[in-house]
Order: structure tokens, then sequence, then C-alpha cells
């Protein structure tokens, strides 16, 4: 199949709300040739991660917008003018090739359409922007409820935060403490002729000057790395492990902290990591065996304890909370498509649920560390704030970080260009079982 056909076909359906490009990319790159992977998925990503700018400039270019049943045609005009304006692909070849892809969607009228649009954005197309460049939602490409909010919640910071969530994230990996030292590592990728680097903030982090297949890497088939961000394996020592402890590791999936906890302190005395939907738990065992690590893994909502929980208190909880993802929308562009401003109040509204389901579970002396990937503080020290105003038996605890920015309750990490993803953390203590 042609790429930019399979990159359409997948874009389409996120377009439409069907789904995400997680969930749609991969069955389309089954059906290219394997030279073409590559091409493929920058296609898709590429474009989601330009298209709220992309999108403007095609309303400008347009006589009428698309009808909902063309998301397809739709996709594949975005696809096309992300090759014209962020790829080195020869002009002719984008143009072409797009528009030869319409006759594969047994709809032959957009052949016209398509090639006299992109014929037009190649002529004018970057005089447009530029003359549309004072509308924040092209100057960042980020849609407009988004913008708006980061600008409000972070005045100083929001045109940087930004810049990051557009930028290709780097590689990061986790050194398996239980087999190498962060510095024992370095000298294996120096061996053999990787750059890298140590990470600020997280004692097991490195993060690689070029991203590259990690299978190729040492020891990962022996459970020696695994890829995770920086911001992400702050969790483990956040969470102050101690040989004996019963662990939960609540919303786990994929199981990278999970298996961080395990790697952390070998001493636990058990990790239980639940998941809603069975399926995300298939991920973290995989994960889990490469490492020869093992967990009790539980598909349940967490919020129904009664279902899954023993009644022993565990010593530590991670709640990684579900949430918006706004702080990873570098690894996960299309969430500019798929999150609306609407999500965030109910989200917010489940994570205090979460907060309030688990913490009966927590041993008095206990701690519970809450974690997001967003960067909107009404998923995160605003919930941690309402969480500790009705429960008497809840304080908060310091982080032992310099990563981020304090906030009133926890502390925010933001996107950084080349660093880690925007994440949040806030630790509580259990002082007392009575809520009150």
């Amino acid at each position: 199949m042609n790429p930019r056909l399979a990159a359409a076909r997948a874009l389409a359906a996120v377009l439409s709300g069907k789904a995400s490009l997680n969930s749609s990319l991969p069955a389309q790159l089954d059906k290219v040739e394997d030279r073409d992977r590559g091409l493929t998925q920058d296609l898709a990503f590429g474009t989601a991660r330009w298209q709220p700018r992309l999108d403007l400039l095609a309303a400008q270019l347009l006589q009428k917008p698309f009808k909902a049943a063309d998301a397809d045609v739709q996709a594949l005009l975005l696809i096309g003018l992300y090759q014209l304006f962020y790829t080195r692909i020869p002009a002719h070849a984008a143009i072409g090739e797009t528009v030869g892809c319409a006759d594969k969607l047994k709809k032959p009228w957009a052949k016209g359409l398509l090639n006299a649009v992109l014929r037009r954005a190649q002529r004018d197309g970057e005089a447009m922007l530029a003359d549309m460049a004072r509308d924040p939602v092209v100057r960042t490409a980020h849609p407009r409820w988004l913008q708006k909010a980061l600008k409000a919640f972070w005045p100083d910071q929001w045109e940087a935060i930004c810049a990051a969530n557009n930028a290709h994230p780097p590689m990061i990996l986790r050194v398996n403490r239980r087999h190498h030292s962060r510095d024992g590592y370095l000298k294996l990728l120096a061996d053999a002729g990787v750059q890298a680097q140590a990470c600020a903030y997280s004692r097991d982090g490195i993060v690689l000057a070029e991203p590259r297949d990690v299978r190729g890497l040492p020891g990962f088939a022996e459970g020696w790395i695994s890829v995770q961000d920086e911001a992400a394996q702050l969790a483990a020592d956040l969470l102050d492990l101690a040989p004996g402890q019963r662990v939960l590791d609540a919303c786990c999936a994929p199981g990278g902290k999970t298996c961080h906890v395990l790697e952390a302190e070998a001493g636990l005395s058990h990790v239980v990591a639940i998941d809603l939907e069975a399926k995300r738990l298939v991920r973290v065992r995989e994960n889990l065996d490469r490492l020869k690590l093992d967990a009790e893994l539980i598909a349940c909502d967490a919020r129904d304890t009664a279902s899954w929980w023993d009644g022993k208190p565990f010593q530590r909880i991670l709640l990684d909370a579900p949430c918006s993802a706004t702080g990873v929308i570098r690894r996960h562009p299309d969430i500019k498509l798929t999150r609306q401003a609407e999500d965030i109040a109910p989200l917010a509204t489940l994570q205090g649920e979460l907060l309030d389901a688990l913490w009966p579970t927590l041993e008095v002396g206990g701690m519970l560390l809450y974690a997001t990937c967003s960067s909107l503080p009404t998923e995160n020290t605003e919930v941690i704030g309402a969480f500790l105003a009705r429960t008497p038996g809840a304080r908060e605890l310091d982080l032992a970080t310099e990563a981020g920015l304090r906030q009133a309750h926890g502390r925010q990490l933001l996107a950084q260009e080349g660093g880690h993803d925007g994440f949040y953390y806030a630790k509580l203590i259990k002082i007392a079982a009575s809520r009150g």
C-alpha cells in the first residue's frame, strides 16, 4: 500500500473521533512495505503534530469544508500539506503521490480538488501562513482551547511548552540497577560507539544523542535497560521503597513504573498492578517477563476495591491517574486532535474518585504517590488540594527532587526540549484511618 494512503486512513479515523493513532496506525503499517513503515509513521505523526496549523491553512485554501464522510480526503490533504512544509520530499512527488491516492479511496472526484489546492499551497502557502501568524493557533500549532489553557496557567512558560510539544522527543533509557549502574552502562554505550549522557534528575536515566532501535543496544534482550522518559522514572525513588513493603501500582499499563519499582527494591514482599482492561495488561506482562520480574496483575476498575482488594493494607501506592496526557503531546501528537476542553473536568472528577477509593487500602503511616502526565493544574494541584481538604487523615509530604516547579500542592514538570516530558507528582502520607 502507498504509505500516504496508509497514513491517511489511520489519520482519518482520528479526525472522525473513532480512534487514536496508537490504535489506528498499526493495522495500516502491516499493509505497507517494510521500507515504507518509517515514512508512513512520519506522515501520520508529523501531520498530527502540525494539524492545528495545517487545518487553518486548508480552510483558507478550500472553498468549503469537507463533509464528515470525506475525512479520508481531508486527511490526504493535510498529509500533502505536511509534506510540502515539513519534509524534504520534492514537491512534485508529494503532490503527485498524494493526489493519486484518491483513486484508492474510490473518490476520483477528489483528484482535481487535491491537485489544485496543493499546487496553490506550494505557490502561496508560505505567504498565507505568514499572514496568519498573529493567530496563536497558527503560531503554536496547538488547538485554541489548549493554547488558551496553557497561557492562562503558565503565562511565563506557555510558549516554551508549545515549542517542546512540537519538538521530536529524545530517546531516554532506564538502566536496570539490578544489573548495572548508570555509569557502568554509559561505558558500555561508549564502547559500542553510542553517544549518550546521564539524565539530570533520574538516577537511572540516560538520554541518547540520537534515537535508535533499542533492540540493537547492549543487553536489551537480557533486561539491562528499558525505554522510559526521565519524568516517569522519578516515581520509583519518590515512593521511598523498602524491603518487606506491599506496593500497589494503580492504572499500571504499560508497566514501565511497575517494572522500575521492582528493579529499585528487590526485597518488596508483594506488588499488585491493576488496570481497567485485560488487554492492556498483556503489555505489562511482556515487560515483566523480559526483565525477569513478577507482579500480581489484576484487570479491574481500581475504584471498585471490593472486587480486587484482599483487605491487606499497602505501605505504598502509586496512582498514575488517567489524565489528558497534555504533558506527552510530543510523543502522542494526536492528543491535539482527540482531546477537547470539555474532557478536563470529568477527568479531574475521576482522579478524585480514584484517590477516595484507594485511600482506605493504604496503611496508616503509608504513602501514596499521585502522578499524571498532564500539564494542567486542574488535574494536578487542584485535585490534590481538594482531596486534602476533604480527607482529615491525609497530609502532604515534600518531594525529594529538584525537577519541575513547586506548586500549592506537589511539583509540576513541564515538557523540556531535549529533556523530560510534562509530568506531575504529589506525595501524601496517611496519619489516621478515619476520614471524618
